[in-house]
């Protein structure tokens, strides 16, 4: 039983009511979310709910992160629009559950660890950017068609709209003043539907967005032929969207991470929401993975156990069944009340106070992410365009590091202590630190507080010892790091350094 329960996270310590109520907050704020990427790509309404259903279940029990919600997200969805498109339902089913075992395999190798190179610029950009997106998507809810056209709401329609979501955020804000007893988001819901259904108010609901009744998620073995060229259709969408949702979920785990401060497990993660996704495309569901905005409305309402993801999945699954009728009255009003408080609580405003103490490249980082995330709605690629420019950065400023001191001992023998990386951006600077026309004749070149990195290096001293070797110059390379004397032994079948070891002058692996 011990076992049990310490997989459910389900301690003594584990408030219950908290952890019930907040999951019934967050899903209701996850159908609607769910409904609209599923219309948004042609698919049936109900593949959202079970996408959700499935992937928060699974996660929320085998997950590597305590308090962090899972469900048919738009960030995966939105990469297998074309698929539909182009080839139909039953290979979206197939790369699915494709992108579920590419996420499995991430998870088994532990390739998770990865997303530690993510500099904390590109976080900010990021979470900014997801926060712009989620308060734009919530601006959809005050349009309307007009005889196949989509306009604004306008007159009374939209007096009411705007009212009820002011009346939403005023609960949101003001309760937990009073009270954190129950979650305030849960409330304004409660406040918001009972006031629009007692007093007759015509405003939107979730019915207006789709029918969320059905039945249990049924089994499914996707129709397609099982060829070679059947993989070369879903391959690349499985694995841009495996790509998309393990970089939306690490991401999300490192914030909950720093939210709670304790320390999720990212491979358990991959693996977790690799198994949800193999079982979305065999049981009719669309895909997901870790919902940012979910996740933070979890956090809020006082979440930080396994069970209210777990009660948030089965509660859909309850209405899916059953309560469909009272669900489809949920007036948007209130759903979008929430939405935009999570997105005021998403944006990191720290990081437009800090941004005059920032160094220009990492507020450039964070400008560039955030614009990417907003305008594309790819937070894969925002977050890998941050990543490599971040590097590239990093780089030259390294590369810019490196120096020599020079000086001649008693016995007339040059000297160049090299202080600074030696990489493949820093060579060019390198080899320019060597007079080796006017040099004497015995040189030493100290690597005591450098470091020679990679081949690029390598070749750059087999480049200055062949110089000195022309002119009939002997050199010492000197403190050596047992790294670089690996780079070098390996390196001897293409390349030929001229290291000449003084005997008397030990390296630094020998002093340990």
């Amino acid at each position: 039983m011990k076992k049990v329960f310490n997989l459910f996270d389900l301690s003594q310590k584990v408030n219950y009511k908290t952890e019930i109520l907040a999951g019934l907050t967050v899903a209701m704020t996850m159908i609607p979310e769910s409904l609209s990427f599923a219309i948004l790509a042609g698919f049936p309404p109900l593949m959202g709910l079970y996408a959700s259903f499935i992937a928060g279940l699974i996660t929320a029990v085998f997950g590597g992160r305590p308090g962090m919600i899972s469900g048919g997200a738009g960030a995966t969805v939105i990469v297998l629009i074309a698929l539909m498109k182009s080839n139909g339902l039953e290979y979206v089913f197939a790369a699915v559950a494709l992108a579920g075992i590419l996420q499995i395999l991430v998870g088994v190798f532990k390739l998770g660890k990865f997303i530690r190179l993510v500099p904390h610029p590109v976080m900010f950009g990021f979470v900014n950017g997801l926060a712009i997106i989620i308060f734009m998507s919530q601006l959809e809810q005050f349009k309307m068609v007009v005889n196949g056209e989509i306009t604004w709401l306008k007159g009374t329609p939209m007096l009411i709209m705007a009212g009820l979501v002011a009346l939403t955020i005023g609960i949101v804000v003001f309760l937990p003043k009073l009270t954190k007893a129950i979650p305030s988001s849960l409330v304004a819901i409660i406040v918001v539907f009972l006031l629009v259904f007692l007093l007759g108010i015509e405003t939107k609901t979730v019915k207006d967005i789709a029918s969320v009744s059905g039945g249990f998620p049924p089994f499914h073995i996707p129709n397609i032929p099982l060829t070679l060229e059947t993989l070369k259709i879903i391959f690349p969408y499985a694995l841009i969207m495996a790509a998309v949702g393990l970089t939306e979920g690490l991401l999300t785990l490192n914030l909950v991470d720093e939210i709670t401060e304790t320390r999720g497990n990212g491979n358990r993660e991959c693996i977790a929401q690799g198994s949800s996704n193999i079982l979305n495309g065999f049981f009719f569901g669309m895909g997901g993975c870790p919902m940012i905005a979910q996740t933070l409305v979890n956090l809020s309402a006082g979440s930080r156990a396994r069970l209210s993801g777990i009660v948030a999945s089965i509660t859909i699954l309850i209405i899916i069944l059953f309560g469909a009728p009272v669900i489809e009255l949920l007036p948007m009003a209130a759903l979008v009340g929430v939405m935009i408080m999570v997105a005021i609580g998403t944006f990191e405003w720290a990081s437009l106070k800090i941004f005059n103490k920032m160094p220009k490249n990492d507020v450039f980082l964070v400008i560039l992410v955030a614009l990417i995330t907003v305008l594309l709605h790819n937070l894969a690629l925002a977050v890998l365009i941050g990543v490599i420019i971040s590097a590239l950065v990093f780089s030259w400023e390294s590369a810019k590091r490196i120096r020599a001191r020079k000086f001649f001992d008693e016995n007339g023998v040059k000297h160049y202590e090299i202080y600074g990386p030696l990489f493949f951006a820093s060579t060019t600077a390198f080899t320019e630190k060597f007079d080796v026309l006017n040099d004497p004749n015995e040189v030493i070149i100290d690597f005591k507080e450098s470091r020679v990195s990679d081949m690029s290096a390598i070749e750059a001293l087999n480049v200055i010892t062949n110089r000195y070797h022309k002119q009939g110059k002997k050199v010492h390379l000197r403190h050596l790091s047992t790294d670089c004397i690996t780079l070098l032994k390996n390196a001897e079948a293409i390349i030929d350094v001229n290291i000449m070891e003084d005997p008397t002058y030990k390296l630094v692996i020998d002093r340990l």
